[in-house]
């Protein structure tokens, strides 16, 4: 019986810590923003086509809206 107590205190600790995650801290915050200076970089030495274009812009939306 007790370690049926400790299985849902386990399980119930982990589903709060993950649930409080939905902030992004500094550190995330400044890794996308490094990311988003790479693809510039990247763009600016490799110039995309269109259907690339239009794909980047596609995730971009879609990180916006789940985001």
């Amino acid at each position: 019986m007790h370690k049926a107590t400790y299985g849902m205190a386990l399980v119930l600790g982990f589903s709060l810590a993950l649930g409080g995650c939905s902030k992004k801290g500094p550190a995330e915050r400044a890794g996308e923003s490094l990311d988003r200076t790479g693809d510039k970089i990247h763009d600016a030495v490799t110039p995309d086509g269109p259907g690339e274009k239009a794909g980047k812009k596609i995730d971009h939306a879609v990180d916006k809206a789940t985001h």
